[in-house]
């Protein structure tokens, strides 16, 4: 099973709301507005010191309704409170072998970002055929994506940074993307 299954749950979602918690008070209101849009599936970002805590409350309200990932994860050590907290997926925002290990010893299916050959490579030398591509925008987007589907016809792309309502379809018409994600389902109208 690829990374311990995140292409089944990329599959299932191929837009994917990343959302970063100021107060735990904001998880209702987010959850409610994405089920409401028929999205079934969030990344929460480490970024705040709420984060956690959010984690939980959707995890204990919402779970039935979303799939819960959390990104941002930058250091091995914050794998351990996420497998507490039993997410249903984790995401890093670039490729560390460290952190790669310390993932494949959990069973939560994982994506890591690159932006470079050199990362893909080293991803793939790790078993891995999934990727984030971030921040996909500033490292050449649509044209970047169309070439690595020729240099690395195996691997598949989640595109994330600085896509919008009105390029995420460009970007899932890519045979080797599998799904996007952003901030934007948050912001704009769908």
């Amino acid at each position: 099973m690829i990374q311990n299954g995140i292409k089944e749950i990329l599959e299932k979602n191929e837009l994917i709301p990343v959302v970063t918690f100021n107060h735990v008070s904001e998880v209702d209101q987010i959850a409610e507005k994405l089920i409401e849009r028929h999205l079934t599936c969030i990344e929460v970002t480490l970024r705040t010191e709420a984060a956690l805590a959010a984690i939980k409350v959707l995890k204990d309200k919402y779970s039935s309704q979303l799939s819960i990932g959390v990104g941002t994860v930058i250091h091995p050590e914050q794998i351990n409170a996420l497998v507490d907290l039993d997410v249903d997926f984790i995401v890093s925002p670039g490729t560390s072998v460290q952190l790669i290990q310390s993932l494949q010893k959990t069973t939560i299916p994982y994506i890591t970002g690159v932006i470079t050959p050199s990362e893909i490579m080293q991803g793939i030398e790790l078993n891995c055929k999934v990727f984030k591509f971030f921040p996909a925008t500033i490292f050449g987007g649509l044209g970047t994506l169309k070439t690595y589907s020729q240099v690395f016809p195996e691997i598949t792309f989640c595109p994330t940074g600085g896509i919008t309502s009105a390029t995420y379809k460009d970007f899932l018409s890519l045979k080797n993307v599998i799904a996007v994600g952003g901030s934007w389902m948050m912001d704009e109208d769908m």
